[in-house]
C-alpha cells in the first residue's frame, strides 16, 4: 500500500473512531428506550429510507446473529445485493452494518453519519424540549444503518432487532419475512419473566402482508406467535411442524445437513458451524429465504443453496482462534447459550481437558451460566478463570466466585484475573499443563469478553 494509501486509511479509522465516540456520549447501549415515535420522526424527515428495500426481521433470545448470517450467504448467493444489521460488534461499530457480506467502509460509514447527523440532531431538540431524552446510542446506529441501505443500495436488507420487538429502533422497517429465534429468559426486567411475556414483545415485529418463520418454540410462545400471526392475518410456519433438520452429520470443521423446507428438500447441505442449535438456525434461514423469494411456495434450486451454506462464517460463535493449545471463543451470554456451546463442545472436539475463561456482564444471571457449564462439560472442565472485560458493566471478576462455587466448581481450581490478557495467559499455562497436547481454552460469558480475546489473540 502508498503512503498516500496509508494515510487515507488512517484518517479514515480516525474518522470512525470519532463517529464512534459521539454515539457513545449519548445514552449507554443497554439503555434502550421503550418508544418508536422519535425514530419514525426520524425516518419521515430523512425521506423514509425504511421504505426503500425489502427486509427480513429478526428477533428472539438467542442464534439471530448467526441465522442472518445464513439468511445473508443465502441471499448472495441467489446474486441479490444485501445489507445486514446485527449488534452488538466484536471489534469494530462499522461490522453492524453490513454490505455484501463485509463490513461497510469507512467512507461510507462516516459520509452517511455526516449527512444524517443534522436530522437527527432536528429531532434531539424536538425530544429535549419535549422533556425527553434525546436520541439513544442504538437508535442512532439504526438510523444510520437504514441510510447506508438506501444509499447503497440494497435489494435486501436482514435486520437483527437489539431488544424485544415491538418498541424496538429496528421495528420502524417492515418485514416481508419476520423470523423468530427461540424465546427463552433474558433481559427479563425489560421484557417480562415468563416466555410468554417476552413473546409478547418479540411478535411486535410480525406485520401485515408479511410472512412468520418461527423457531421451535416454547409453548406458550408459540401460542402468542400464532395468535399474533392470525390477528395480523400473515402466513405462518414452525420448525419442527412444517420445516426441520431431517438428518444431522457431525463432519471436519462443521456439519452436513438434510432440511426440509416449507416448499422443499435441500440435501448435502455443508454448513462449518459446530452444534445441533446451529444445524436448527440454518433450517431457520433456509424457510426463511423460502419465504422472502417464492412466498414459502417455490422450492429453491439445492446448489444455490448449497453454495451459499458453505461460505458461511459466524465470528465468535465456538470460533477457534488458536491452535496449540486451541482457544474457542463463544459469545455466549445466557444460560441457553451457554448450555448450547457446551454440548456442540462435546459433539465436536476431542479434548482431554478444558480450561474455562468467563467474564460477564451485569444484567445477565453469570450464576445460571456457570451451572449449565459445570453440568454439560462435566469432568471435561477442570480449570476455572474468573476475569473481565473493559465494559463499565462487567461484573468484576471476584464477585463471580459465589457463583462459580455455587456452580459446582471446586475452589482450588477458581483463579481470579482482572485482566483478560493475565486471565489467557494462566489458561494456556494450564492447558498445556504435563505436556498435554490435547488440552483446551474456551473463552465465553459475554459479547464484550469474547471480542477483547479475539483482539488479543490476533483476529
Amino acid at each position: 500500500m502508498s503512503e498516500d494509501n496509508e494515510g487515507a486509511r488512517t484518517i479514515d479509522q480516525f474518522s470512525v473512531e470519532s463517529v464512534y465516540a459521539e454515539l457513545l456520549s449519548r445514552a449507554p447501549e443497554n439503555k434502550m428506550e421503550p418508544r418508536m415515535a422519535p425514530l419514525f420522526r426520524v425516518m419521515e424527515i430523512l425521506g423514509e429510507p425504511n421504505k426503500a428495500f425489502p427486509i427480513i426481521h429478526l428477533t428472539g433470545t438467542n442464534g439471530k446473529t448467526s441465522t442472518a448470517r445464513m439468511i445473508e450467504a443465502i441471499l448472495r448467493a441467489h446474486e441479490l445485493r444485501t445489507g445486514r444489521y446485527t449488534s452488538p460488534h466484536l471489534s469494530r461499530v462499522t461490522e453492524r452494518i453490513s454490505i455484501d457480506g463485509e463490513p461497510v467502509s469507512d467512507e461510507t460509514f462516516v459520509r452517511i453519519w455526516d449527512e444524517v447527523r443534522p436530522y437527527l440532531e432536528i429531532v434531539d431538540a424536538e425530544l429535549i424540549a419535549a422533556g425527553e431524552p434525546r436520541l439513544t446510542y442504538f437508535e442512532c446506529v439504526t438510523v444510520l444503518a437504514f441510510a447506508v441501505f438506501a444509499d447503497e443500495p440494497v435489494d435486501v436488507a436482514v435486520i437483527e432487532v437489539g431488544l424485544g420487538g415491538i418498541t424496538d429502533a429496528t421495528n420502524v422497517g417492515d418485514g416481508l419475512v419476520s423470523v423468530v429465534m427461540p424465546i427463552s429468559l433474558d433481559h427479563t426486567e425489560l421484557l417480562g419473566d415468563t416466555t410468554e411475556d417476552i413473546a409478547l414483545e418479540k411478535a411486535g415485529i410480525i406485520k401485515p402482508g408479511g410472512y412468520l418463520i418461527s423457531s421451535a418454540q416454547p409453548q406458550d410462545a408459540a401460542q402468542v406467535l400464532l395468535e399474533k400471526a392470525r390477528e395480523t392475518g400473515v402466513e405462518f410456519r414452525f420448525e419442527g411442524v412444517e420445516f426441520g433438520v431431517e438428518d444431522r452429520t457431525v463432519g471436519v470443521g462443521g456439519q452436513v445437513l438434510t432440511i426440509a423446507g416449507i416448499a422443499g428438500r435441500y440435501e448435502e447441505l455443508l454448513v462449518p458451524l459446530h452444534g445441533a442449535h446451529q444445524a436448527q438456525n440454518a433450517a431457520v434461514a433456509v424457510a426463511a429465504v423460502e419465504a422472502f423469494l417464492g412466498g414459502g411456495t417455490k422450492e429453491l434450486d439445492a446448489a444455490v443453496v448449497r453454495e451459499g451454506l458453505r461460505t458461511v462464517t459466524s465470528p465468535g460463535r465456538l470460533e477457534v482462534v488458536r491452535t496449540a493449545p486451541s482457544i474457542i471463543v463463544d459469545a455466549a451470554h445466557n444460560a441457553e447459550g451457554a448450555r448450547a456451546a457446551a454440548r456442540a463442545i462435546n459433539e465436536a472436539f476431542e479434548f482431554s481437558k478444558l480450561v474455562l475463561v468467563i467474564g460477564v456482564l451485569k444484567d445477565k444471571d453469570a450464576g445460571a451460566m456457570l451451572a449449565e457449564l459445570h453440568e454439560e462439560l462435566g469432568g471435561l472442565l477442570e480449570d476455572v478463570c474468573l476475569t473481565q472485560s473493559n465494559s463499565p458493566r462487567a461484573i468484576p471478576a471476584a464477585e463471580l466466585l459465589q457463583s462459580a462455587l455455587s456452580a459446582g466448581f471446586a475452589e482450588e481450581r477458581v483463579h481470579i484475573a482482572d485482566r483478560l490478557d493475565d486471565a489467557l495467559e494462566w489458561a494456556v499455562m494450564k492447558a498445556e499443563e504435563d505436556n498435554d497436547l490435547a488440552g483446551g481454552v474456551l473463552v465465553t460469558g459475554s459479547i464484550t469478553v469474547v471480542g477483547e480475546a479475539r483482539t488479543l489473540l490476533g483476529k
